[in-house]
C-alpha cells in the first residue's frame, strides 16, 4: 500500500475520535445540565406549600 493511504486513514480515525469525544463531552454537559434542573424542580417541590 501506498504510505498516502495509511497517512489519510490515521487522520481519518483522529477525526472520527475527536468528533466521539467532543461528542461524548457534550452528552455528559446536558445530562448534568438536566440532572442539575430536575434536583432545582425538586427543591421547589418540597418548598411549595401542599393542598
Amino acid at each position: 500500500m501506498d504510505q498516502r493511504n495509511f497517512e489519510y486513514m490515521f487522520y481519518g480515525l483522529a477525526a472520527a475520535w475527536t468528533i466521539l469525544c467532543l461528542y461524548s463531552l457534550l452528552l455528559t454537559s446536558r445530562g448534568r445540565k438536566i440532572q442539575a434542573e430536575i434536583e432545582h424542580l425538586k427543591r421547589m417541590l418540597e418548598a411549595s406549600p401542599k393542598k
